[in-house]
């Protein structure tokens, strides 16, 4: 500030300067602030897009939505695809999203029983209702609200997931796919069974709540780590009229999924509105920007990866880089050839 027109020390300007300044700064508070890692977590929104490090961020467009759709998968469990088995490969390093929320028991009980995988990761996320694992490295356990299972299947695994409903009949949850890249699609498998307490619930300024299942939010970051594809992987609440504004590797591919509320998503300040089961895959960018839009705010899964840009070759459970990985892969399972760690000459 020009000294000539600085307010006198202690006159009445100066107070009323400082009477000032101190609204103003309360009033960014109330509406948000910048995440103490220096991102822009909480940042309330300004139409070029927050400042970080002095560089204007880019907020990434919504360039892509649509609903997830209808679809019976293991023995028959009722559930919703929110993206799968597309050609092009949009959604890289990303591969599936299923929704298989249900207050009906007759829609999950049949479950997924015992089949393999090999080349991916699933992570299944449980909001309500329970779901039973095992495995054919022996592993045994349980998911309950809140919890997360990270299985990487890497070389091979043969698995059931079987869910069971709370005492209202409801089973929610979420399992989303993740590739391997080439290099690490015969690694060993393993399994990480990450429990609701371990996983960081933040609260931002303005009343925003993030759960960090993978990545850094506010200098906090999630359980699941030395994940290959870099992911970021948050469940995010945003009250109504609050805009949360988040940094995304401008390399990465970026996606949200709503599950309850509406929220306005992207850079448009007159569209981008989305509500239940809507999927908005988001375009180049540094940042995304969602602000809560109905009465009770809105509440969506957030994921980001880094892509790997390899040729996927894709049946059912398993996904490999060549057609004839695929077929080599379906013949070692006809074959029981398929385990290459863990005990391969017993039943799961």
């Amino acid at each position: 500030m020009d000294d000539s027109r600085r307010p006198d020390e202690d006159g009445p300007d100066r107070r009323a300067f400082l009477k000032t300044v101190a609204g103003l700064a309360a009033g960014a508070v109330a509406a948000g602030c910048r995440g103490l890692d220096g991102g822009l977590s909480g940042v309330p929104g300004t139409g070029a897009g927050a400042v970080k490090g002095g560089v204007a961020m880019r907020i990434r467009a919504v360039v892509e939505r649509s609903e997830a759709v209808p679809t019976l998968e293991g023995a028959g469990v009722h559930l919703h695809r929110a993206f799968g088995f597309q050609s092009d490969n949009r959604f890289d390093p990303f591969l599936l999203l299923d929704d298989f929320r249900a207050d009906d028991p007759s829609y999950y009980a049949p479950g997924f029983p015992w089949h393999p995988h090999r080349g991916i990761e699933t992570i299944t996320y449980v909001t309500a209702g329970e779901v039973d694992h095992g495995d054919s490295l022996g592993n045994r356990g349980t998911i309950g609200p809140g919890d997360v299972q990270w299985m990487t299947a890497g070389s091979g695994i043969i698995h059931q997931e079987m869910p069971r409903g709370d005492a209202l009949g409801r089973m929610h949850g979420f399992q989303l796919w993740a590739n391997l890249p080439a290099s690490d699609k015969m690694m060993a498998p393993r399994y990480r069974d990450v429990k609701a307490a371990d996983i960081p619930a933040i609260t931002l300024p303005g009343g925003v709540v993030v759960k960090v299942v993978a990545g850094r939010v506010a200098g906090q970051e999630g359980p699941v780590r030395d994940v290959v594809i870099d992911p970021e992987y948050l469940d995010v609440s945003v009250p109504a009229g609050v805009t949360f504004e988040h940094p995304v590797p401008s390399n990465h591919s970026a996606f949200a999924y709503v599950y309850d509320g509406f929220g306005r998503f992207g850079d448009d300040p007159a569209g981008g509105e989305a509500g239940n089961r809507t999927l908005l895959r988001f375009g180049d960018g540094d940042a995304v920007r969602v602000e809560g839009v109905s009465p009770g705010g809105v509440r969506f899964l957030l994921a980001s990866g880094r892509p790997l840009r390899e040729p996927v070759a894709w049946r059912g459970p398993i996904v490999m880089n060549t057609p004839e990985e695929l077929s080599r892969a379906f013949q070692e399972y006809r074959d029981g050839t398929f385990l290459k760690h863990g005990q391969p000459g017993r039943e799961p």
